[in-house]
């Protein structure tokens, strides 16, 4: 009988890079079947229980038709934090992390309110919450379902954020002032589908990932425009951006009147953070 790994890779080399068989074999085996690495090298189908390899045929199954892994385990990983998510929400990004890590730094000493808009699973809002002890968190989306996960991503990681549904094309002021205001906006155009895997065009909901081809800063605008109007004087605003957009972002907060703004790069070195301070 064959080696359940070498199973899983012939099943999936079609679909798959090898090394994302590598990732992906690693998570089935250690998260849904708790067998270890170690114990992996040498596994054998026959030693699965037949509730076992029915969840195997299943994710399998399912993997094969480019839905994500963290969509069929019904959770991932961020921040050091564990995170409940689905069709309803983006897959939290490594390059979101360190969006969160930057704030962290910079304001994670302070008493600070701060609004997260376009929340989505959470991964942004609940991470800044258990890391800034001092900080109360408010937290904004425009999707019924997607705050929904959000507020469960709160309970799950016991932290007191105030979750409400909004609209921010559609929002101009709040009744509340804020220090910092952060976002991970829509921001990929309609032309770039095309150099994007499948994974994503397919099942991760479009609301949170596109704009206009040509209207690329759309929700940064807007966002930027209620920032003005809702933050205090001296607050910061912190986007993740499109790094095909980042100098016409840093041009459009220039002229809206936000001083020191700074560009920072992921580790690829891509430009995919910004910061400002309203003056």
């Amino acid at each position: 009988m064959s080696n359940l790994r070498d199973y899983i890779a012939n099943e999936l080399q079609e679909v798959y890079s090898p090394s994302e068989i590598s990732t992906i074999t690693r998570m089935i085996l250690t998260t849904k079947l708790n067998i270890s690495l170690a114990e992996s090298r040498s596994y054998k189908i026959n030693n699965l229980s037949d509730q076992q390899l029915k969840i195997i045929i299943e994710i399998i199954g399912r993997l094969k038709l480019l839905e994500p892994i963290q969509y069929i385990f019904g959770e991932t990983e961020f921040y050091n934090l564990r995170f409940l998510v689905n069709k309803h929400v983006l897959i939290p990004r490594p390059e979101t992390e360190e969006l969160v890590e930057w704030i962290i730094n910079e304001e994670g000493n302070k008493n600070i309110s701060l609004l997260d808009i376009g929340t989505g699973s959470g991964c942004i809002s609940v991470s800044l919450a258990k890391n800034i002890t001092n900080a109360k968190v408010f937290a904004w989306d425009i999707s019924t379902p997607a705050l929904e996960v959000a507020n469960r991503n709160a309970k799950l990681n016991n932290v007191s954020i105030s979750f409400s549904q909004a609209d921010i094309l559609q929002t101009k002021i709040s009744e509340h002032t804020f220090d910092v205001i952060v976002s991970n906006p829509p921001y990929i155009t309609e032309q770039e589908q095309s150099i994007m895997h499948s994974t994503v065009i397919e099942h991760e909901p479009s609301l949170a990932l596109f704009v206009p081809n040509d209207n690329p800063l759309l929700f940064y605008k807007h966002i930027s425009d209620f920032a003005n109007n809702s933050l205090n004087n001296g607050g910061r605003i912190y986007f993740e951006i499109n790094q095909y957009y980042a100098e016409e972002t840093k041009q459009m907060l220039n002229e809206r009147g936000f001083k020191d703004i700074q560009l920072k790069t992921d580790l690829a070195g891509n430009k995919r953070m910004i910061r400002a301070i309203k003056q």
